[in-house]
């Protein structure tokens, strides 16, 4: 015991950044688990679309978009969210919405954010678009 507390003594800048990075991972499983929006596979995705009648919303821009994209997927980009220009989505407040963007980041901001405008069952897609395509699922191109 007595050479773990000289080591930490020594060593008090190193153990500043694990005390550092212990308390920021509790505070983001904490966080994570405490959230609305929850994070769904590609197969859970299927079910919410197929069994709930769930909306994708495609955050990424129009030229993205088009290049591929989920089958009935609505684009309606990040900027258009923060700024409540919800458009034909504003009529689905109560139904599944999962947002979808190229690798599943940016869809965090905008997934809180519809949830903040009211939207009442809001998730993203895990690894978004890259992991839906690299599940050879079908995509369709406008």
């Amino acid at each position: 015991m007595d050479q773990y507390i000289e080591f930490l003594g020594n060593h008090y800048m190193l153990t500043a950044a694990w005390i550092v990075l212990f308390f920021l991972f509790i505070t983001s499983f904490v966080g994570a688990a405490m959230s609305k929006v929850k994070l769904v596979s590609t197969h859970d995705m299927t079910l919410l679309v197929n069994r709930e009648n769930a909306k994708v919303v495609d955050t990424r821009a129009a030229a993205d978009f088009n290049k591929g994209h989920i089958t009935d997927a609505i684009n309606l980009t990040l900027d258009k969210i923060t700024t409540e220009q919800f458009g034909a989505l504003e009529k689905h407040k109560s139904d599944p919405i999962i947002v979808v963007c190229n690798a599943g980041i940016s869809a965090k901001t905008a997934a809180k954010q519809l949830t903040k405008s009211g939207f009442e069952n809001v998730s993203v897609l895990q690894g978004g678009m890259q992991t839906w395509t690299s599940a050879n699922l079908p995509i369709v191109k406008s």
